[in-house]
Parts: structure tokens; C-alpha cells; sequence
């Protein structure tokens, strides 16, 4: 059976409703978001960024963008997520210590230097740490430092990732995952707002 349509999912889109002809009109744009959740959620093989990791970080990274159908979808997964019950209640808390407002950091000395912005460099707490796991404390400073910093973001931070046991590949399904639920969560917010103003 194939999976449903995931953002028609999460914003309710009934088959033949307004909102479904609006989707209908890009239908690649359609696919090619359906084909990127598929690709980064029911992948073919997980090995190098398990489906534990992956619900965990989608749990963090939509927690961080506040409550929404979308945070409680992947909160739902993480718990569903063999071994994920267990580390739904750390990320709930490490959710709480994170959120703040943005786009943040410092921009390289120059004109734009004018912008620079302090605010929240995100650390796992020390509680919480032996839980999550190395390689899942490294991931879920990184998402922080992408959805907030990404001004800021170095090699340092990859070097980071790949002493805590990441692979090179894991590193880059990691980024597109983070990348994906930001998107995917400003078009839900967007079609559930044109959804209700023509309710």
C-alpha cells in the first residue's frame, strides 16, 4: 500500500477540495515533496542515519518551529519508532531548552556585519546527554545551529558530526531532512492558513 500524501495528510486535504485543485496545479512540486519525505523517512536503507535518529531529529526540529500538526506527527512517529518512547520525554525537554527566535549568528567581517545577531548557542544539557547518545547530542546541536545559525555553520561543526560516529553520507541526509522539515512545515503553516481564511 503506498503512502499517503504526507503534506495533504497534515494539512487535511480532502480529495477534489479547493486546496487539492490549488496542489494540482503544480503536481511536481507535489511529487517532489512526497518523493523527499519517502526518500528521507521510508528509505530503502537507513543504515548510515537510522529511522530511530531520523524521528528523533524530525521530533527536535518541528518542536523547535512550536506546536503544529507537523510537530505532533513526528512526536507521534519518534514514539512509534522502535526504542523511540524511550527518547520522546528527553527531546520534549531538550525542545523547551532550544526554542528561541531567529535567523541568528554573525556574518563574516564585512558590510554585512551590520546584521550580526547574538542569541542562543544550543547545548544538549548534561542530564540528558548519556540518554541521547553521542551521536544523537551531536546531531540535535547541529539541527539547532541549521534552523537558527546557519549563518554560523563551519567545518568545525562537521568535524563535530563525524567524531560523534557520523559518516560523511549520514551527514548529508542529515542536512536534506533538516532542510526538508523546514520547508515542509512553512507549507503546511500556508495551506492551513489559505485553507481557513476560505473556510
Amino acid at each position: 500500500m503506498s503512502t499517503p500524501d504526507i503534506i495533504d495528510t497534515l494539512v487535511g486535504i480532502k480529495p477534489g477540495s479547493a486546496l487539492d485543485a490549488i496542489r494540482a496545479k503544480r503536481l511536481q512540486a507535489r511529487e517532489s515533496a512526497q518523493k523527499s519525505y519517502l526518500s528521507l523517512f521510508e528509505p530503502i536503507d537507513a543504515g548510515d542515519f537510522s529511522l530511530l535518529e531520523r524521528a528523533a531529529v524530525a521530533a527536535f526540529v518541528t518542536g523547535l518551529h512550536g506546536e503544529s500538526p507537523v510537530a505532533v506527527f513526528y512526536r507521534e512517529k519518534l514514539a512509534a519508532t522502535a526504542d523511540g518512547a524511550r527518547l520522546a520525554e528527553a527531546i520534549e525537554v531538550e525542545i523547551a531548552r532550544g526554542k528561541t527566535s531567529g535567523p541568528y549568528g554573525s556574518f563574516p567581517a564585512g558590510p554585512l556585519s551590520v546584521e550580526n545577531t547574538a542569541g542562543l548557542i544550543f547545548r544538549v544539557s548534561a542530564e540528558r546527554r548519556s540518554a541521547l547518545g553521542a551521536r544523537l547530542v551531536a546531531a540535535l546541536e547541529h539541527a539547532h545551529l541549521l534552523v537558527f545559525r546557519p549563518r554560523d555553520a563551519a567545518s568545525t561543526d562537521m568535524k563535530t558530526l563525524l567524531a560523534a560516529g557520523w559518516s560523511n553520507t549520514g551527514i548529508v541526509t542529515f542536512s536534506q531532512l533538516v532542510a526538508f522539515l523546514s520547508f515542509q512545515v512553512r507549507v503546511v503553516s500556508g495551506l492551513r492558513t489559505l485553507a481557513a481564511v476560505n473556510a
